[in-house]
């Protein structure tokens, strides 16, 4: 179990305890992660180019530090399938058995191995979001931006998927007050453990973060 801070009253009070940021040795290694996984982007291209067709890269804009703005690139594991209003259907009825594989495990998060390169995310930190859901978020969304969105967080290794989202914003916030190096390597654990378990929600985390968040921020 990671130690657990006190809660809160002032959201300033989270911006000053943000520690500087360890961009370079992530993008050393990185660069390093890129050539190793070089096999596995050729199968996970195989599996998205036999299952989907082209494109093969999913891109989109999300929200970095600072709330500067990049393009996030991952496999595609999704058609464009819609419904008779024309609306999109639900992400598990546009997934094959093949890429449902691929986002459980992760591969598709492969090309963001560039982002991190290029010092746009790190290996641990909040997920990037799209930038209006950051602007939705206020001032909690500026602190959340005050570290470099992450290939995984604590809000992904303590329930992910199964949260809401203010649980999730709860627990981000959470981990830019008390990152370390130890808690991201607990993160990397954790990460590797929910791959392979599948996802699991430790409520005891989740309860103490939503408790830290300021008065009047937490909804449903």
């Amino acid at each position: 179990m990671i130690g657990l801070s006190n809660p809160i009253g002032r959201s300033a009070d989270w911006a000053a305890r943000v520690p500087l940021g360890r961009a370079l040795p992530s993008r050393i290694a990185s660069v390093v992660l890129l050539v190793l996984s070089l096999p596995l982007w050729i199968v996970a291209a195989a599996i998205v180019w036999a299952s989907l067709g082209r494109p093969l890269f999913f891109r989109q804009s999300r929200s970095g530090l600072g709330a500067r703005p990049f393009v996030i690139c991952k496999f595609r594991t999704m058609h464009e399938g819609r419904d008779v209003d024309g609306a999109l259907l639900p992400d598990a009825l546009r997934e094959t058995p093949a890429t449902r594989l691929m986002r459980s495990i992760r591969i598709d998060e492969l090309p963001q191995l560039l982002s991190i390169a290029r010092g746009d995310m790190a290996f641990i930190g909040p997920r990037p979001l799209l930038p209006a859901t950051i602007a939705e978020f206020g001032e909690l969304g500026r602190i959340r931006g005050t570290v470099r969105p992450g290939l995984s967080g604590w809000a992904q290794v303590n329930g992910n998927t199964r949260l809401t989202n203010s649980e999730k914003l709860a627990l981000d916030l959470w981990y830019v007050r008390n990152r370390s190096l130890w808690l991201d390597l607990r993160i990397l654990v954790l990460t590797v453990q929910v791959a392979l378990l599948g996802e699991r929600v430790d409520r005891r985390h989740v309860d103490h973060a939503v408790k830290a968040m300021p008065a009047g921020t937490v909804r449903s």
